[in-house]
Formats: C-alpha cells, sequence, structure tokens
C-alpha cells in the first residue's frame, strides 16, 4: 500500500512557514550571528588583499539575513571596496523577502547584488552550458547541502571556483546533534525522496578528508524548543514536527506506531534535553571553512 506520507518540500509554502517556526524557536541565527561577529573576521581576513572588487557567492541564501551580517564583515574589513554579491535561491519567496531586506538596509551602496532564481545545480549546469567559470573571494553554503543530489560533486565544483586566496564556507548541522540521532534512526521510515538528503558534519568530514582538502571546524551549541510538539493539536507543533521529520502533515498522516516512536526518541538525552518544563532539542551547528 502506497504511504500516505510525502516529503515537506512537495509544499513548498508549508516548509517556508515551518522553516520560519524553526527559525523563531531555535536559537540557529544567534549562534550563527555570535560565529559571524567573533569568528568571520579572521576567516575573511585576506580574501580581498589587494582586490577592487571583492566577489562573493551565496548559495542557497535564503531570505538574507545572515548573508548581510557577512557582508558587514567584508565590509568592515575591506571599508569602501567594490563588492558583488550573487545569490542562488530557487525560493521565489524567499529572494523577494531578501529584496526587502536589501531595501531596508543602510551602507550598501558598494555591494551590487545579482540574484539567480534556481538551485545549484541548475547554477553550475547553466554556467557549464555557457562555458563559463568565474572565480570567487568568498562562497558560502548555510544550512542547503541537504537540498543536493550529489553532495561530494557539490562542493568540488564550488571549491574549483575558489581564487587563490579564497575561503570556502559551509555551515550544516553538527555530527554530534538529534538531528543524527533521529535521522540516522529514523530516515528510512521517512519521505525523502529525492528532493532531500539527510547530511551532518560528520559525513563532510568524511568527502573533504577523502578528496584530501585543508579545512577548519567549528562547532556551534544550539537548541530548538521543541516542548510544543508534545501538545496534541497544536499547529505550531505539528509544524515543528513536519521540519523534524521533513515529512508534511506528518502528525496526520505517520502510521501510528511511527509517531509514537519518533515522539518517544525525540525526548530521548541523544536529541533533547528537558529544561524548566521545556523540551529542547539538541540543534548543534558544525562551521567548515575550506581552504583552497
Amino acid at each position: 500500500m502506497a504511504s500516505p506520507m510525502r516529503s515537506l518540500l512537495t509544499d513548498p509554502a508549508r516548509y517556508v512557514q515551518s522553516f520560519r517556526l524553526f527559525l523563531t524557536n531555535s536559537t540557529e541565527h544567534q549562534c550563527m550571528r555570535e560565529f559571524m561577529e567573533g569568528q568571520l573576521p579572521a576567516v575573511i581576513a585576506s580574501i580581498g588583499n589587494g582586490k577592487s572588487t571583492i566577489n562573493i557567492l551565496s548559495v542557497g541564501g535564503g531570505a538574507g539575513e545572515i548573508d548581510l551580517l557577512i557582508l558587514s564583515k567584508v565590509q568592515a574589513r575591506y571599508p569602501g571596496v567594490t563588492i558583488s554579491n550573487d545569490v542562488i535561491e530557487p525560493s521565489a519567496d524567499q529572494i523577494f523577502k531578501y529584496k526587502e531586506r536589501v531595501a531596508e538596509t543602510s551602507n550598501l551602496e558598494n555591494v551590487k547584488f545579482t540574484w539567480h532564481e534556481e538551485t545549484a545545480y541548475e547554477y553550475e549546469s547553466r554556467m557549464n552550458a555557457e562555458k563559463k567559470s568565474k572565480k570567487w573571494d568568498f562562497i558560502h553554503m548555510i544550512q542547503m547541502l541537504y537540498y543536493v543530489k550529489d553532495v561530494p560533486a557539490t562542493i568540488r565544483y564550488f571549491h574549483g571556483l575558489l581564487e587563490a586566496q579564497g575561503k570556502l564556507l559551509i555551515i550544516l548541522v553538527s555530527g554530534t546533534s538529534g538531528w543524527e540521532m533521529l535521522w540516522k534512526k529514523y530516515r528510512s521510515s521517512f519521505p525523502l525522496d529525492d528532493l532531500c538528503l539527510y547530511v551532518s558534519s560528520a559525513d563532510i568530514k568524511r568527502i573533504l578528508d577523502s578528496a584530501g582538502l585543508k579545512y577548519q571546524l567549528h562547532e556551534l551549541p544550539s537548541h530548538m524548543d521543541i516542548t510544543s510538539c508534545f501538545i496534541e493539536g497544536n499547529k505550531d507543533g505539528e509544524l515543528l514536527l513536519d521540519f523534524l521529520t521533513e515529512t508534511c502533515e506528518f502528525s496526520k498522516t505517520a502510521p501510528p506506531e511511527l509517531k509514537r516512536q519518533v515522539m518517544e526518541e525525540l525526548r530521548k538525552p541523544e536529541c533533547s534535553e528537558e529544561r524548566d518544563g521545556k523540551v529542547l532539542f539538541n540543534n548543534n551547528l558544525s562551521v567548515i571553512v575550506i581552504e583552497p
């Protein structure tokens, strides 16, 4: 019998809704911001040396919250230098929000934005077809490697576009996170199809080691409040469960036994901790900075 469960990515509006709720309920952007404030300046310290224009490529830039913070750090390091910021983002809704955010932000006079409404793979295919291989001083892929078909090939392609002093920055869930525990156990039960894969920093480390690439790894502690997931019929809880399982309407479509197991798993210490009456899911992130 065909399963009624389907991937959350088959409903883009619900995906974006659940993603935004995830950001509201988690310290995801807060811990990224702390990294950008504290450690990014050292990462970008020499990317623009001797350049009149710094070329930055944002792969999966979303609505631009983190992108604009990165740009502010590059501007601080290289005052007055022209920055060309290209954004690859398949969601028209997210690009619209990104453009709104740019319009509301001051001090971007020296930044030229170009948006490409396409996936990383579509961008790569288009560049190959046009026989173009523009080089970049800084490329970042933040929380997007779950949505590519071939992770090693994607890293290889974008790494190959780095300038001699460029850097490739990847952020994704840590191998020590609750995501790792949940997905290693249940990935075969979730309707992943080919829209989404589960990867963590543990997988990326293996890929980089086997390719002989040099990199630094930073761990960012983060959590997400999933207390509402345990309140039957709670709309926010249902959206967060969809996000955790990448399943559209998980509460309504999952077989009862699977739902029971997942709810039990989410409370285990490997996934979450209970603090002040809240269930806090381990959302630890890893930042990987790859040398050219």
